[in-house]
């Protein structure tokens, strides 16, 4: 499906998590363009604060064989860097290791020089969120949800397929990574070298709850 030497990108859904296997290393250029502060995360990575129009740069090392970066909202955190986020908690630390799947902030992510596609998710998922998924302020994942084989596809490859609940993402966001075993629609590959930008709320997303927009949470 890939070379070593290229990206394997995709847009698991909920949270919009980026998902690489890559040989080189590349660089991610994150960049919070919502009207709140985000909280940025990755794994590997760890984790940062973005005020409005702040950035972060993350060098990821060649040979790393599985990593996300998503975004966090309504975060306190300690000076020890134990804290909580009401969306995209990652076990209560600022700096992540592990990752979580669902929806909360629209996203973009595209290669800064040629060579491949860009991908974005930036729909009014949280407003449309069906009432079993709806969380405050995002969308959750089936499979956290039921915790059955349909959602979340445990007893292995072909035993699951999409379901309403994955259509309802899809049909939104094409390129999001919509149940399990969604690796036809949603892994595109770049070529080994390419660097990336990754822009929380990009241009022409929808506006979310003021609450949101006036949180006065502190790292």
């Amino acid at each position: 499906m890939m070379s070593l030497a290229n990206l394997l990108l995709s847009i698991p859904l909920l949270l919009v998590t980026f998902f690489l296997i890559s040989s080189q290393a590349a660089i991610f250029e994150i960049r919070n363009e919502c009207p709140y502060t985000v909280w940025a995360a990755a794994s590997p990575g760890g984790g940062r604060r973005l005020d409005r129009g702040q950035s972060w740069t993350l060098n990821v090392a060649a040979g790393t064989a599985m990593a996300r970066i998503w975004g966090r909202t309504n975060c306190n955190f300690d000076a020890g860097g134990r804290g909580h986020c009401q969306t995209g908690d990652c076990g209560g630390v600022l700096d992540c290791k592990g990752w979580v799947d669902g929806f909360n902030i629209p996203m973009d992510f595209s290669p800064t020089s040629g060579g491949c596609r860009g991908m974005k998710c930036t729909a009014d998922i949280n407003g449309q969120c069906p009432g079993e998924l709806k969380v405050p302020d995002g969308c959750n994942n089936p499979c956290t949800v039921f915790k059955t084989n349909e959602y979340c596809c445990t007893q292995g490859q072909g035993t699951c397929g999409p379901t309403n609940f994955s259509r309802f993402f899809k049909d939104r966001c094409p390129d999001a990574y919509s149940f399990p075993q969604d690796d036809p629609t949603s892994t595109f590959t770049c070529p080994g070298g390419t660097n990336y930008r990754v822009v929380f709320c990009p241009r022409g997303s929808p506006r979310f709850p003021l609450e949101m927009v006036g949180s006065l949470s502190e790292e």
